[in-house]
């Protein structure tokens, strides 16, 4: 199959690529042809006007729930992907607390198997302890020759200081990161954010200090073990700054900050919308801000959705029962245009480190690249669109998100990949 798209505008700042009205002929699943005013012969088989719209390398989410197995009820392999194609991912990292948790090559065989021949490919995050408790090692270096990306124990942290400190040296003799939900589980009883609003609102309060002594320790046994640990979803102002500190040291750390945390703060909570709770929960302006300054200044290393699906039966009970989470592959590229590419926070060339470069590098993924030969791997994202989001209409089985109806300016509309192409909602025949 041969697709000419014409009249792109193509960035890649890995290349120091950034070029208005390009043409690129895709042959079999590859450039074939990259430039500038090419032919309209009869080489394609169909051609496509893209005039105005971006081209950047695939996007990729390295911090998504697809809930299989175990909870297909609320998410498949399928529906997932879908969700990604639609909101511009040609890939996803998939996290380990399914049913069974992700913690042998066979559950990570399945996963990988499940995703052959889909347009978006999936990379399993496998668990760091057996089970997610905390007591045992998962067998690391099978759980990476079946094809796991990174580990961790999502969900809760790696448990004590001293299977935290096993895992890092196990982690770093393979070179795979530790991913760490940072929460002491000592102080992990609360509902949403403590502070003046939880007193306000009648909820039980979940300290920032509870996402700060985690953060605090990961850096310190990075630091001891020079292995690599990667800070998923941080969202307060002091964990950020430690995460500054320890890069400027040298440490190997990485960051990644969610859609709702720099766009929400706690005071939205007023409402009781269930919709609203996630954890961590949503903090104040000030680590908003904070968070805002780190997207700039490389602190913050990359946006992930934490795509969390959940029923509406559990998210329709009383507040304090229904668990946290909020879907978020399909508005994760429209809120980050709107909030920081147009608020002027990063330029479009900082988002594509953000959703693309940086990401691939925390867990060793090759980053695609806009040369004749290589393999098509991109997403195509219109600015300037207008329009409103509408979970009836979203490609996840489940619907729980507080964007619903919200004005966003800037989207994805397709991605190509693995030899495929899904734009404006459909896949190119």
């Amino acid at each position: 199959m041969k697709i000419l798209l014409k009249n792109l505008t193509a960035i890649n700042p890995e290349q120091k690529l950034n070029e208005k009205k390009i043409d690129i002929l895709l042959v079999d699943g590859k450039i074939a042809e990259f430039g500038q005013n090419l032919d309209y012969d009869e080489r394609s088989n169909k051609i496509i006007d893209l005039s105005g719209k971006v081209i950047t390398p695939g996007f990729i989410d390295i911090h998504v729930h697809l809930r299989e197995p175990g909870r297909e009820d609320e998410e498949t392999i399928e529906s997932g992907c879908k969700a990604a194609a639609v909101g511009g991912f040609t890939a996803v990292a998939c996290m380990p607390n399914t049913e069974p948790t992700i913690d042998s090559a066979e559950v990570v065989d399945f996963i990988k198997n499940k995703s052959i021949n889909n347009i978006v490919n999936v990379f399993p995050v496998a668990a760091a302890t057996v089970g997610r408790k905390g007591e045992f090692l998962t067998p690391m270096l099978e759980l990476k020759e079946a094809g796991a990306v990174a580990f961790s124990d999502d969900g809760v942290a790696i448990k004590t200081a001293s299977i935290l400190k096993r895992a890092m040296e196990y982690s770093k003799m393979i070179d795979l990161p530790i991913i760490e939900h940072c929460e002491d589980e000592s102080l992990a009883f609360g509902s949403m954010n403590e502070g003046i609003n939880s007193t306000l609102f009648g909820l039980p309060p979940l300290p920032s200090v509870s996402e700060d002594l985690i953060v605090m320790r990961d850096i310190l046994m990075a630091q001891y073990t020079g292995a690599r640990v990667h800070i998923a979803h941080i969202s307060s102002a002091n964990a950020v700054k430690m995460v500054r500190e320890a890069k400027s040291k040298n440490i190997n750390v990485t960051a990644e900050v969610t859609p709702h945390h720099f766009t929400l703060t706690d005071e939205a909570l007023k409402t009781y919308d269930t919709n609203l709770k996630i954890n961590p929960p949503l903090r104040t302006q000030k680590d908003i801000e904070e968070i805002l300054l780190a997207l700039k200044d490389g602190t913050i290393d990359c946006i992930a959705s934490d795509h969390a699906p959940h029923s509406p039966e559990e998210k329709e009970l009383e507040f304090d029962y229904a668990p946290s989470g909020i879907v978020g592959l399909e508005t994760s590229v429209g809120l980050a245009l709107t909030e920081l590419v147009h608020k002027k926070v990063l330029s479009i060339d900082e988002l594509i480190f953000k959703y693309s470069i940086n990401p691939r590098k925390i867990i060793n993924l090759s980053i695609p690249l806009f040369k004749v030969g290589e393999k098509a791997e991109f997403t195509i994202l219109d600015l300037d669109e207008i329009w409103t989001v509408n979970k009836e209409k979203f490609a996840s089985k489940s619907k729980n998100t507080p964007f619903d109806k919200r004005l966003l300016t800037g989207r994805s509309i397709g991605i190509c990949n693995n030899g495929r192409m899904f734009l404006n909602g459909e896949f190119v025949a």
